[in-house]
């Protein structure tokens, strides 16, 4: 009888560490994913979804918590659904689509991903030199010095392997978290209603959305870091990932859509129409504004201290997906010149981390200014990857078919809109 209590108590004592550590696991690809989408580009945020007014803002904020989960999904089953268990999204395009149509989506997604790690690599330099500057009041090493040291520490935490990643990431998160929820609150007494007392178009309410979803999409954007997410919880949870991995990308969505609307929201009802122009025109972050306004040194503290957390935790996820991609474009050239050449995997990630790394050094070191476009051209690229592909896969693939419904109609639709609305609002308005 004491036998069996005790292989009972054991029973039960490993099931409950399973579930902790599952719960763990969750905790941490949440706030991976959540640091992965929570960029820089949020202290812009407010002023580029509320130039078009409230309603808008509203009709837009019950329409991206689903996108972003729903499209987030769609990408994660697609890349459990190949039949390699160690594979990743491009295993799964090859599997599916073939060779051919595996390279060109591979160097797409790696071109898609890979200009927005540079620009990283620019914000983080310009951000630590501009608070050593104006923060500090000293002054800053030389930028070949400064951009080397930082994009060398960021790339190291990823060496370092990704245990140390999750735990620094969760580690950079939460304040992140309590940053953006600290200044929504402190906010909130000085809402006021001019939003509401802007005259409503009918026809500018649609032209607003159809320009506007395409910012909110990618500033909740964390597919560069799905292909390990999802082989992270493969590796687990194997046949059953799916549930568990669903789970995540649906808390994770709900984190972001109340965190960042919430702070969204509390900028722009807190400035009228005019004020929110003043700004866009001035091409400043929302909390500069707000140090400007109000004479409160601690916003300008809190824009850089927010910028830095945020562009490193988006570091992060960005590096997964530039590694990932550029990996299997160096696989798929060795593989060309000669198919029967065995191919070590830690060389092809030294190759990778040393390419990167001088490549992202060297953008930051240079301030490359035209960033912006290569982002506006690419970023379409990475929509059709992130909408379009996961859809057309639920078709095409016989493992994903049970996953018809609905919700991939409205995620297909809501893709063509962010992708023609994203080329609108760069090369057309």
């Amino acid at each position: 009888m004491d036998q069996t209590q005790e292989m009972m108590q054991g029973t039960v004592s490993a099931s409950n560490a399973a579930a902790s550590a599952g719960k763990k696991r969750d905790m941490e690809w949440m706030l991976a994913l959540f640091g992965t989408a929570v960029g820089a580009g949020v202290l812009f945020l407010p002023i580029n979804a509320g130039l078009g007014g409230i309603w808008p803002l509203i009709a837009m904020t019950v329409l991206v918590g689903p996108m972003t989960f729903l499209a987030h999904r769609g990408l994660t089953r697609f890349c459990l659904s190949s039949s390699n268990p160690d594979g990743n999204i491009t295993d799964a395009v090859v599997e599916h689509f073939g060779p051919k149509a595996g390279s060109v989506i591979t160097v797409g997604y790696f071109a898609s991903i890979f200009p927005i790690l540079m620009i990283y690599g620019i914000g983080i330099t310009n951000t630590v030199n501009s608070l050593i500057i104006n923060q500090l009041g000293m002054t800053p090493p030389p930028r070949l010095l400064l951009s080397f040291v930082l994009v060398v520490a960021l790339v190291g935490v990823m060496v370092a392997g990704q245990k140390l990643v999750l735990k620094v990431t969760q580690a950079i998160v939460y304040p992140l978290i309590a940053v953006l929820l600290g200044v929504s609150l402190y906010l909130v007494p000085e809402w006021n209603g001019a939003q509401f007392d802007a005259p409503f178009n009918m026809a500018d309410f649609f032209k607003t959305m159809f320009v506007t979803i395409p910012v909110l999409v990618f500033a909740f954007n964390h597919s560069p870091a799905v292909s390990s997410f999802a082989s992270a919880y493969r590796k687990d949870l194997g046949d059953n990932a799916e549930p568990a991995a669903s789970r995540t990308l649906l808390r994770t969505s709900m984190l972001l859509t109340g965190f960042v609307m919430f702070f969204v929201f509390s900028c722009v009802l807190t400035l009228s129409p005019a004020e929110l122009a003043q700004v866009k025109n001035d091409n400043i972050a929302i909390l500069s504004y707000f140090a400007q306004r109000t004479d409160n040194n601690l916003f300008g503290w809190l824009a850089q201290i927010v910028a830095l957390v945020a562009i490193s935790s988006s570091f992060f996820g960005h590096y997964m997906g530039s590694r990932e991609g550029l990996n299997s474009i160096v696989v798929n050239v060795l593989k060309k010149r000669n198919p029967k050449a065995e191919i070590s995997e830690a060389r092809v990630n030294r190759f990778s981390m040393m390419f990167i790394t001088l490549a992202v050094w060297a953008i930051a070191y240079a301030n490359v200014s035209v960033m912006g476009m290569i982002e506006a051209l690419v970023a379409p690229i990475l929509a059709m990857i992130l909408f379009v592909m996961p859809v057309l896969a639920v078709k095409k693939i016989p493992a994903l078919r049970k996953y018809e419904s609905g919700a991939n109609t409205f995620t297909l639709i809501m893709g063509i809109i962010t992708i023609t609305g994203f080329i609108a609002s760069n090369f057309f308005m």
